[in-house]
């Protein structure tokens, strides 16, 4: 178990890379700032002379593989690190030196138990991308099928866990400070970066994550999902088909090759929509370099580490939340966040209309080109703050995403209306799914289910209250205290690791 002292150390080490790169600015200048948090950034920065405009992303790319995953997972919290700090983490592509090609190679035939001869008639030793956890390399398989083979950096796992264990320790001082820290739940959100750390560690998992996707998007023919070679596929391994393609950020090279930009984006856009509403399961890191055309006009995603999945009843209260905020039936929004428990029941629905009015009518028929992302980011995380609203665990990917894709739409296309582009296919699906016949089956599935759990109820019951003379029940379980100190020693190291924590992580309150 690694000590609290190790952790300070840990988090000292980072504040003062971030505070090098005028990351810690924001909290100083924040009245919300704890006045022994505002004290520890002024001693993190102490001697140093700080840029102007932070750059959070240099500073975390500056840490190591760990702190670029962590921001990018805080680029999907805008109301966590403010709307600047999440556009400056959406620049995190984690491009990093590669590994010398005798590890990767030992690595591979590790993992997949053969010589790489046996496997590969052509292995190219130089990487076409290394990124912080991975990094890829172009091959032809004995079988003669050009493919590509991700490969895990060795050490990577161990580097990881180092640090997420530090997170851990820091989120959990910082939610203790109460108030807005534990409204925002950073231990729920370094909760949520493990979760996706660790998928993305299991290359036999992202495959599967891509087979998964690859049958959902067979009603979409115009966006493509590689194939997967699953002979040369394990934990550590990742096999799939080549991809011959033009990244989707280099419009100029897409307009010379014949492609149209317009259809691009629109195919874009179906796609998500297909996969977040209609399927409940996602690509979540659907960044410009992660999408590719193909030289037969389709769109191809790659990267399939972390992806997003959201219930059907949830699926519903999105759809009906944006096709609300695309119609202006800002009423229907508003119960809808009731509904969902999003909003606590106290609060007024007809206040909460009003709010969502005035965040949505400034943007509604406009170009993309033409709004206002801060003015409306900064109006929707009002509202999260004036209605006490908690964030919701299931739907930050989905924010991370939307964010991305639209940032790629609007590359290929800087006139396409996201609003319109989506009511089309929000409108057909909304009328399927809260038509009288899905309402019907619903109650009929409902109903069956019902019926099925009788007789486990009944077994619960019986083992609950046994006849006389059975035996008596377990006692309960002690309740164990996460955080323990005596004396003067807690409050101190409370009051220390707290500060700390929020000068190490930086982001929850900036402006």
């Amino acid at each position: 178990m690694t000590t609290a002292v190790t952790h300070l150390w840990r988090l000292l080490k980072w504040g003062r890379t971030l505070a090098r790169h005028g990351a810690l600015q924001g909290i100083e200048r924040d009245p919300l700032t704890p006045p022994n948090v505002r004290r520890l950034c002024r001693v993190a920065r102490f001697g140093m002379t700080m840029p102007q405009v932070p750059d959070y992303a240099a500073a975390l790319q500056e840490i190591g593989p760990a702190a670029i995953k962590l921001g990018q997972a805080l680029s999907t919290r805008p109301d966590l690190v403010g709307e600047a700090a999440a556009a400056n983490l959406l620049q995190l592509q984690d491009d990093l030196p590669p590994e010398p090609f005798p590890a990767i190679k030992a690595a591979i035939e590790r993992a997949l138990e053969a010589p790489l001869t046996a496997l590969f008639s052509e292995f190219d030793e130089e990487a076409v991308g290394a990124a912080s956890i991975a990094q890829v390399h172009r091959a032809v398989t004995t079988e003669g099928r050009e493919v590509a083979v991700k490969v895990l950096r060795p050490g990577i796992e161990e580097e990881l866990a180092r640090a997420i264990e530090t997170y851990e320790w820091a989120a959990a001082h910082v939610e203790l400070l109460g108030g807005e820290a534990e409204r925002l739940r950073p231990r729920l959100v370094i909760a949520h970066f493990k979760q996706w750390t660790r998928r993305e560690l299991d290359l036999q998992r992202e495959a599967a994550s891509a087979s998964e996707l690859r049958d959902n998007m067979v009603a979409e023919p115009g966006f493509h999902v590689p194939e997967i070679d699953w002979t040369r596929t394990a934990r550590r391994v990742l096999t799939l088909e080549w991809l011959d393609g033009i990244k989707l950020s280099k419009r100029d090279e897409l307009i010379a090759a014949g492609h149209d930009p317009k259809a691009l984006a629109t195919t874009l856009v179906r796609a998500f929509l297909r996969q977040a509403v209609v399927d409940g399961y996602f690509h979540a890191d659907l960044h410009q370099g992660n999408l590719f055309a193909l030289p037969d006009g389709r769109v191809a995603a790659v990267d399939f580490g972390i992806m997003g999945r959201i219930d059907r009843q949830a699926r519903l209260w999105l759809a009906e939340i944006l096709y609300g905020l695309i119609t202006g039936n800002y009423d229907r929004v508003a119960e809808i966040h009731f509904e969902a428990q999003y909003v606590p029941p106290h609060h007024n629905v007809a206040e909460f209309a009003t709010a969502l009015r005035a965040v949505g009518e400034p943007i509604r028929g406009l170009p993309v080109k033409e709004i206002s992302i801060g003015r409306m980011l900064e109006g929707l995380f009002s509202i999260t703050r004036d209605f006490d609203m908690q964030t919701q665990p299931h739907l930050l990917l989905l924010q991370k995403t939307m964010v991305m894709e639209e940032g790629v739409a609007t590359t290929l296309d800087p006139d396409i209306n996201m609003w319109e582009a989506a009511e089309p296919f929000l409108k057909d699906w909304l009328r399927t799914e809260l038509g009288p016949e899905a309402y019907y089956a619903d109650r009929i599935v409902d109903t069956v289910r019902a019926f099925k759990l009788i007789p486990d109820l009944i077994r619960r019951i019986d083992a609950a209250y046994p006849p006389p003379g059975g035996a008596p029940p377990p006692p309960p379980l002690a309740e164990v205290a996460v955080i323990e100190g005596k004396g003067w020693l807690a409050p101190l190291l409370l009051s220390l690791s707290s500060a700390a924590i929020a000068a190490a992580l930086t982001y929850w309150l900036v402006s």
